[in-house]
């Protein structure tokens, strides 16, 4: 039986894609939680928690952008083409923020308040304009001839500025598990009550999307409602309640460090199976499969290859920073 590589790619992309969204999305939600704390020796402890980590995480942002070009130039083309202003938007964030990590550590007091500023914006920009991403994808693309027919801003939808604000918040629960996790006394104690208000919006968030997609889609109403769909779905909102309810108590419970942002990695990885369970096995919904939009087999066997020595790499370098850096961040210690 031979193996089929359009789904090996696409397992591989979806890996890459939320490796990158748990990885990235903690050290955003640091940016994000900001607000949450005016104390500069807080926001430094913060900003330490990932300064060893943060540029690597965004390595499976690469990863996936250049698996989908090679694997499914199709999907790739009519992505770029639709979502060029949210896409744009978002590397301009990322940049504005990556900028900001580094010069407000070397920046004079006076200036320290415009840099945490700019960390914040770029956090929250890219964020949401990652939010409006998913949302487009959800809502669909319009395809003639294999080419986005569309317009310039399709995508700016009241459906897709609600999945970026949704995403803020999703990010922002990350960063403050994260920071459990990683800080002590004041600040952990102000990131337990952080948290717990966010899982809170998140859990609207969830809710209302949850209802809004297959008002808006029939065919993700029939895929999600139907009989005997509904019966092997159901696991996951039920998941979702019992991961959410272990969450609150975890993040009540002065005790506990890690469970809090394990459990949070669970609620993520949970939605986006939703996510992936709505649209497959459209990778240009709602009509283009990833067999349609994949690129010829010698070109998925010769990027194979790479992959199969350039990720293991990744991975072993990944959980070996993540290894060196583990326990808590001190203040007074860190990023110079």
């Amino acid at each position: 039986m031979s193996l089929d590589l359009s789904i090996i790619w696409f397992v591989i992309i979806v890996f890459a894609t939320l490796m990158y969204i748990v990885m990235d999305g903690f050290d955003l939600g640091i940016g994000i939680l900001f607000p949450f704390t005016e104390s500069a020796q807080q926001r430094d402890v913060m900003v330490n928690s990932v300064a060893p980590v943060w540029d690597g995480n965004e390595t499976w942002l690469v990863l996936g952008g250049a698996g989908l070009f090679g694997a499914f130039p199709l999907a790739y083309a009519v992505i770029i083409d639709a979502l060029t202003i949210p896409l744009s938007l978002m590397l301009v964030g990322l940049i504005f923020r990556g900028v900001a990590f580094e010069f407000r550590f070397n920046a004079t007091p006076s200036h320290r308040p415009f840099w945490d500023k700019a960390f914040m914006g770029g956090s929250i920009l890219a964020t949401f304009c990652q939010g409006i991403v998913v949302g487009a994808v959800i809502n669909g693309f319009q395809v003639t001839d294999r080419a986005y027919s569309g317009g310039a801003f399709d995508w700016l939808t009241p459906f897709t500025l609600f999945c970026g604000v949704g995403l803020v918040i999703a990010y922002a629960l990350l960063g403050a598990s994260w920071l459990v996790m990683k800080s002590e006394d004041a600040l952990q104690a102000c990131m337990r009550r952080a948290a717990r208000g966010l899982l809170l919006a998140l859990l609207a968030v969830i809710a209302c999307i949850s209802l809004w997609t297959p008002l808006l889609h029939s065919s993700i109403a029939t895929r999600w409602f139907s009989l005997p769909n509904l019966y092997y779905l159901l696991p996951v909102p039920l998941l979702v309640l019992a991961v959410s309810a272990l969450l609150w108590r975890h993040l009540g419970q002065t005790e506990s460090h890690v469970p809090p942002f394990i459990l949070t990695l669970a609620l993520v990885f949970l939605g986006f199976s939703g996510l992936g369970i709505s649209i497959w096995p459209a990778i240009i919904p709602p009509s283009i499969t990833l067999w349609q939009a994949a690129a010829p087999v010698q070109s998925q066997e010769f990027m194979l290859i790479g992959a199969i020595f350039i990720i293991p790499v990744i991975l072993v370098y990944t959980f070996w920073s993540y290894y060196v850096f583990r326990g808590k961040v001190p203040q007074n210690e860190g990023y110079h």
